[in-house]
């Protein structure tokens, strides 16, 4: 299996015979110890057409040094130079579990050997007063190699400076310092792959970028890929603030859901905190999208990707609603009085979290890995490759989006006002459920129209998403009263006393109780008319 670490470090520019200054004297550093020239030979490995280098991914096979093996190297955040290392023993071929990894971006594409660097690495370890590892420093000789047909060769040195584990990131600043006043300065390029690539390139392509540009997932939308603020930011940046038409809106919004969806996709294979809440998202926010606009967009062309789409966050679903569900319990249980528990109460949750957790990751790994998975992935890039624009695409942002987001707004208002007529039971949980989902897509229609509207939209989406909120809870508390039912239940057939998981299956009826009192007010403000006045049309 392959091992992590977190990499945090920075590069700086310098010339051939370069030399460190002093780092004593850099607040913190009790020590400078010498450990001597080190050699690496590292065969950094891509696509013939360089997909991982476009997202600033590297992948290497290195020999020399502690650390021979494998390394692919994931962004984290590539403005702060941090990113995921992880480690996999030598091998001939790339590891499985390292091509898992790149899945969503090299697809069927063949991974073949790129640029070869080999490094002189004259290291230095930075130590506090009681000789704990502080950082790494190093002075690298570099000489690259470009493995394809018609490619050169390039040499540079530079200065690396990467922090230990668990290190503050402070010191990096620190050193930094040092080493602005002995007139060396960071590098202009964030890896040493990236600088190959620009200076090996075929006679004729100096100025290849490949390897070079901003991974259009992890660097626009960072630790937040996904989140709405860094959505709309992406958007902003491809199309700007009310400028462009409503097709080029829509569209810059579509591919920042895509480039989400794609970045994404590794941290839910490794399995990181809020990584499939995340995807799923993303994917619900475009099939959303082409529902809601689809006076901008051709449905002939979008609505089969929209059920794919459909069928992929059904599928994240499982995962995340186990999730969600297994926390929820846990809550209720944690907040318990010790005498109410009676019975193996922890245990019998333990055991059903844990086996339906492992059976819901075992199947979001299977679809990940599945052919129907990547065709998607393909069939979005060529969507948005040739955006089936319709007339109204042409038409500014101001006249196109508030349409739709009234129509969404009116769907809504049906729903809520239905479901408000109901008496309790079970037919009005299932229209407030309904209901939810048209706030869901209300909500998500006023998030993609923020950067051409600006303050209307948002105004008009956090009213929607405060109605989701409370229609959301409400649902949960339906599905764990359900779930809370089956596992009182088996405690009964076991034997062992039912009251806790009776007790809890009231604590969620009074949830949806709650919810469905709250409602009323909530709705009251979502649907105030100069809300919706102030988007125009």
């Amino acid at each position: 299996m392959a091992d992590t670490k977190r990499e945090i470090e920075r590069k700086y520019d310098v010339g051939a015979d370069a030399e460190l200054p002093d780092l004593t004297e850099v607040p913190g550093v009790g020590e400078v110890l010498d450990k001597g020239v080190v050699e690496l030979d590292a065969v950094y490995w891509d696509t013939p057409d360089q997909r991982l280098a476009a997202a600033s991914i590297t992948l290497r096979r290195r020999t020399g040094g502690t650390d021979a093996g494998w390394h692919l190297k994931l962004p984290v955040s590539l403005a702060e130079g941090v990113r995921d290392e992880i480690h996999a023993p030598l091998s001939d071929t790339v590891p499985g579990d390292l091509l898992a990894l790149v899945r969503s971006r090299v697809r069927e594409a063949e991974l073949v050997p790129l640029v070869r660097l080999l490094s002189a690495r004259d290291l230095r370890h930075l130590v506090d007063s009681r000789g704990e590892l502080l950082a790494e420093v190093s002075i690298d000789a570099v000489r690259a190699e470009r493995l394809t047909k018609g490619g050169g060769t390039a040499a540079w040195s530079e200065i690396e400076v990467e922090l230990a584990d668990g290190g503050d990131p402070a010191l990096l600043d620190k050193v930094e310092k040092k080493l602005k006043k002995a007139g060396v300065r960071r590098s202009t390029s964030s890896s040493k792959l990236g600088r190959a690539l620009a200076q090996t390139a075929p006679r004729g392509r100096k100025a290849e970028k490949a390897g070079l540009k901003p991974a259009e997932g992890a660097v626009r939308l960072g630790k937040k890929a996904g989140k709405s603020e860094a959505v709309a930011e992406a958007v902003r940046e491809s199309v700007g603030d009310g400028r462009g038409t409503a097709g080029d809106h829509l569209v810059a919004y579509l591919r920042a859901q895509r480039d989400a969806i794609v970045s994404l996709d590794p941290a839910v294979r490794r399995d990181l905190p809020d990584a499939v809440h995340q995807m799923r998202v993303a994917t619900r926010r475009m099939r959303s999208a082409f529902k809601s606009y689809r006076k901008i967009l051709d449905r002939a062309v979008t609505d089969p990707v929209g059920d794919e789409l459909k069928w992929l966050a059904a599928e994240l679903g499982v995962d995340r609603d186990q999730e969600v569900l297994a926390a929820r319990f846990a809550g209720r249980v944690d907040a318990l009085p010790k005498t109410l528990l009676l019975g193996p109460v922890d245990a019998r949750l333990r055991i059903w979290s844990t086996a339906r957790g492992a059976d819901a990751r075992r199947g979001t790994l299977a679809v990940l890995e599945s052919e129907r998975y990547l065709a998607l992935l393909d069939a979005v890039d060529a969507l948005l490759a040739a955006p089936p624009l319709r007339p109204a695409a042409s038409a500014p942002p101001g006249k196109a989006l508030p349409k739709a987001l009234l129509k969404d707004y009116a769907r809504l208002a049906t729903r809520v006002e239905h479901a408000l007529a109901l008496a309790p039971g079970q037919e009005r949980d299932r229209a407030l459920h309904e209901a939810r989902k048209a706030a869901k897509r209300a909500r998500y229609a006023g998030e993609a129209a923020v950067p051409a509207l600006g303050t209307p939209a948002r105004r008009f989406a956090k009213r929607m998403k405060a109605v989701q909120s409370v229609l959301g809870d409400h649902q949960d508390s339906v599905v764990a009263r359900e779930a809370v039912r089956a596992l009182g239940t088996q405690a009964h057939l076991a034997g062992e006393s039912a009251f806790t998981w009776g007790l809890l299956y009231g604590r969620e009826e009074a949830v949806a109780a709650d919810r469905e009192r709250e409602l009323p007010e909530v709705w009251a403000k979502a649907s105030e008319a100069k809300i919706r006045a102030a988007l125009g049309s």
